[in-house]
């Protein structure tokens, strides 16, 4: 788990990583910009087939925006678009705060990865072609004011997977009357992964490493052999439990993660 600084890339720090490990099997899970910090969780090795899994968590982040101004990147690195002075009282951005809607469809910002017909959406940026931005459902589970300064609002926000902040400032300030773009974030969780639990890059070594058993706590369930056989071989199991994911163990061993898909329960790892 990194503590990623500031003016990194999320890829800058997958290569480090993969350099101090000395392996090319290296992965994270959730892009963060080059001008946000905090926790960017990082797989290694077997453990890469749990990006996806890792991806769809929730994430919390404390996010300042400052009013009045739109670039194309709608962050303080980009082009200035429009700028005007803004005199909004605290009442109502507190009122808009508290109203704004906990699931809505998000424009993805122009500058991201994210592909129209094959393409990266800044790729058509750079190039300065026209495209349509795609819209996603996000949902905006808590946000929450920390501060308001004369044009500047900090903010702790948590959301569903494919939650641009960057987007959500703007979206704000427009519920505000006007333009928005982010000067700060910093991601405090991911799921389980909390920023106090973090390392900075420069430390991390083979010993930083975790593996699943210890890193979830979720039900074990023993299994038979019967049912190992279906373990080894990947397929679905019955097992008596409600819960969304349980460990399995064999001989007081854990060896796989499963997760509940309908009346049964589909592997997600093997440990």
């Amino acid at each position: 788990m990194i503590d990623k600084e500031k003016g990194m890339t999320s890829r800058d720090v997958v290569n480090k990583v993969s350099k101090i490990l000395n392996t090319k099997k290296v992965g994270h899970t959730g892009t963060l910009d080059p001008l946000a910090t905090g926790v960017l969780v990082v797989c290694v090795g077997s453990y890469t087939k749990l990006v996806p899994f890792l991806t769809s968590m929730e994430k919390e982040y404390i996010a300042t925006m400052k009013l009045g101004v739109l670039t194309d990147t709608l962050d303080v690195t980009g082009d200035i678009l429009k700028e005007e002075k803004v005199n909004i009282s605290s009442e109502k951005i507190k009122e808009v705060f508290a109203n704004f809607p906990k699931k809505y469809l998000q424009e993805v910002p122009l500058y991201s990865a994210v592909k129209v017909n094959g393409k990266k959406l800044y790729e058509y940026a750079r190039e300065n072609l026209e495209v349509v931005l795609p819209k996603k459902e996000v949902l905006i589970k808590k946000l929450e004011i920390i501060k308001i300064e004369d044009d500047m609002i900090t903010f702790k926000t948590l959301v569903s997977k494919g939650t641009y902040i960057r987007s959500l400032i703007r979206d704000i300030a427009n519920k505000l009357g006007t333009y928005g773009v982010m000067t700060d974030l910093r991601r405090v969780s991911q799921g389980y992964f909390k920023i106090e639990d973090c390392f900075k890059i420069d430390v991390i070594n083979k010993s930083k490493l975790i593996t699943i058993d210890k890193l979830f706590i979720y039900p074990v369930i023993s299994i038979n052999e019967e049912q190992l056989k279906k373990v080894i071989n990947g397929n679905l199991l019955n097992l008596n439990c409600h819960e969304e994911f349980v460990f399995v163990s064999f001989n007081n061993e854990k060896i796989a993660l499963y997760q509940k898909d309908k009346d049964l329960y589909k592997i997600v790892f093997k440990i």
